[in-house]
């Protein structure tokens, strides 16, 4: 699907046709009918509008004569049913800078470009390299926003792992660390790649856009920083966790142990009485209760034994 944005009067409108200074934002579901004719019309490489295709296209830029090619990778929400899957994935956008549009593709619906189009009225389609810039402003507030709740999910796992002697909070931990390690690789390209536009300065910036790229660098530099952090928390949380339910096993294996012993040797004293053979003060009125009284005994000794040595 191809959307038509422009600006007129302070307003976003939805028009049938790129015109110029017109924003061109291609969504899913993807035709190739589509990628031709957009690609005749706007004289765009036909591999620029089918980078987008590649979940694990790296960050880049690239230059085709006088159209430009940006691709950087966002975090989305993971769909797929997999319970073993990661919460969240990154994703590759397009964007590209023809003479007279700019062009997002994206593989899948994302934050970042339904943002950019709830702000659009207030950007100049002419400065063409400030919405870029903007883009990547949106991208990098995504990583942050969804790092915050990754780690507020953290924290609610870890609270029920405190008594827990189950797996199922451990795998999803496991989730939130495969989620870390992509956003990790992600951010870590995408600052590669803001980094080497402000040394090359490939989209020609004036002074101003140099500096608002230098502080999305920055950004860019904190979330990734962040990502590392809650990383290395959450190994050691998934190791300090690991020892806390394999000692609870144990002591609840302790406890079992315990009973077990407990129950065996009053069943032992009770099976020599009930032999089919003669033993000493059979035909005493009362022997009923000497085993009874010996097994209360002994269970009650051996209780307060492992009591004492806090085996319960």
């Amino acid at each position: 699907m191809i959307q038509y944005f422009k600006i007129v009067d302070q307003q976003t409108l939805e028009i049938d046709k790129p015109e110029t200074d017109a924003w061109v934002n291609v969504l899913p579901p993807l035709k190739q009918e589509e990628f031709s004719e957009l690609s005749e019309s706007l004289h765009i490489p036909l591999d620029f509008l089918k980078d987008s295709l590649d979940i694990d296209e790296r960050s880049r830029y690239e230059i085709d004569d006088t159209v430009k090619l940006v691709v950087i990778k966002t975090p989305t929400e993971n769909n797929s049913f997999n319970e073993s899957d990661a919460y969240y994935i990154t994703i590759p956008i397009c964007i590209i800078l023809t003479h007279n549009q700019i062009v997002t593709v994206n593989s899948f619906e994302n934050e970042a470009i339904k943002k950019f189009l709830n702000t659009f009225q207030k950007r100049q389609p002419d400065k063409k390299n400030m919405m870029v810039l903007k883009i990547f402003e949106k991208i990098t507030t995504n990583f942050q926003e969804y790092l915050k709740e990754i780690n507020q999910r953290r924290n609610l796992l870890e609270q029920k792992l405190y008594d827990s002697n189950r797996n199922a909070e451990l795998l999803e931990l496991v989730r939130i660390q495969k989620s870390l390690v992509y956003f990790i690789t992600a951010l870590r390209s995408n600052e590669l790649l803001m980094m080497k536009m402000s040394r090359t300065n490939v989209l020609q910036l004036n002074e101003e856009e140099k500096e608002f790229l230098d502080d999305l660098i920055v950004e860019t530099s904190q979330a990734l920083e962040m990502a590392n952090t809650y990383t290395n928390i959450l190994s050691s949380s998934l190791d300090a966790f690991a020892s806390i339910i394999s000692n609870n096993l144990n002591n609840v294996m302790k406890r079992l142990t315990s009973i077990t012993i407990i129950l065996s040797l009053p069943a032992l004293v009770t099976s020599i009485y009930g032999m089919n053979v003669p033993i000493p003060g059979q035909n005493w009125p009362h022997s009923f209760y000497v085993p009874l009284i010996l097994s209360l005994a002994i269970s009650v000794i051996i209780s307060a034994y492992f009591m004492k040595k806090k085996w319960f």
